[in-house]
């Protein structure tokens, strides 16, 4: 990679995408992209997506960006999947940064009678993405976020009993979001090293809104791309 890689920065919704682009202050300007996909492409050197909720959207979305910039010849050497989302307690409180050393879709698979198996058990398909050590390094060294794996689901999770058998499955899991592996995917796909960073903006299990805390996740998202934007052009593929 050149010294100064180019990263596409995927998030949900445009909140969370706003809140990533407080930390590249000047202009921004608005690219579209074909079937509707509009980028946010800042002073910073990065291209903000708002890809959609879920893992198929975020991952057409982000394959629709990927494809147009290797067209124009100018592709990207990063993706990052960035948001909010819930926190396994009491590793991951509310407020608290997790950094994913494995992106793992936690629902993509078959229940069986004597319980889920994941799509890979049944002979085809990936459940996890692993992204580079030196950047889930140089996130934590800068950040203090937590590395762990973190989910994507399809539904989000609502009950104890839910959270209780995610952490079963998945006893590394600190944090789940819905997006994560289908931009993990999309990058694959490209041949792009990917991360996800997740602010915790609640607990994983019973719905209780009370307890949210969208306003801090997101201004604590904010605050790790300042911090961790040099570290994320810099990196190459040689750091590993």
């Amino acid at each position: 990679m050149n010294a100064r890689t180019r990263v596409l920065v995927a998030t949900a919704v445009p909140a969370e995408r706003d809140a990533v682009a407080r930390a590249f202050p000047g202009a921004a300007e608005e690219v579209r992209l074909p079937g509707g996909t509009t980028l946010l492409r800042t002073d910073g050197g990065h291209d903000l997506l708002a890809a959609g909720v879920g893992p198929a959207l975020a991952a057409a979305s982000t394959a629709t960006a990927l494809t147009a910039a290797a067209l124009t010849g100018t592709p990207y050497g990063l993706v990052v999947s960035a948001g909010i989302g819930g926190g396994f307690q009491p590793e991951a409180p509310v407020g608290s940064l997790v950094v994913a050393d494995a992106i793992t879709a936690a629902d993509l698979g078959a229940e069986t009678p004597d319980g889920f198996l994941p799509v890979t058990d049944l002979g085809f398909g990936t459940v996890t993405h692993l992204p580079s050590n030196s950047l889930v390094r140089g996130v934590v060294e800068a950040t203090g976020a937590r590395p762990g794996t973190v989910l994507t689901v399809s539904t989000v999770t609502g009950t104890a009993t839910r959270a209780a058998t995610l952490r079963e499955r998945h006893p590394r899991a600190l944090a789940e979001g819905m997006e994560g592996f289908g931009v993990a995917e999309a990058a694959a796909a490209h041949g792009v090293p990917v991360l996800e960073i997740r602010a915790v903006s609640n607990p994983v299990g019973p719905r209780d809104r009370a307890a949210w805390r969208i306003g801090d996740a997101l201004a604590a998202l904010a605050g790790a791309f300042g911090k961790i934007a040099p570290a994320l052009e810099s990196w190459n593929t040689h750091d590993d």
